[in-house]
């Protein structure tokens, strides 16, 4: 059973341009250090709809297993802490079951 994972965000108001490039730089990072993950997209919204959310990340795992490494791995923690925590307003998540 394999695991997509799909994150989106919002940030608080003031954030910069600098700031959503370093989590973006940092989340692309991921996928040298924690080898469950299988594919691994992260990106800015481009742009096509207003209402949409303004980031996110699309992760595939070959198992659930794999997906919770990656959610607890010290790593991926650390940016969830020291970048993207502090400057978020909303997130929503969705885990879905492919093969």
């Amino acid at each position: 059973m394999g695991v997509r994972h799909v994150v989106v965000f919002r940030f608080r108001d003031g954030t910069g341009d600098d700031q959503r490039e370093e989590i973006a730089r940092e989340l692309r990072g991921l996928p040298t250090v924690i080898p469950e993950i299988a594919s691994y997209t992260v990106g800015s919204d481009a742009g096509l709809v207003e209402s949409n959310w303004e980031f996110a990340v699309v992760a595939d795992f070959v198992s659930a297993e794999d997906y919770r490494t990656y959610r607890e791995h010290p790593t991926h923690r650390s940016i969830i802490e020291r970048l993207i925590q502090p400057v978020l307003a909303e997130r929503a998540a969705v885990q879905i079951v492919t093969d």
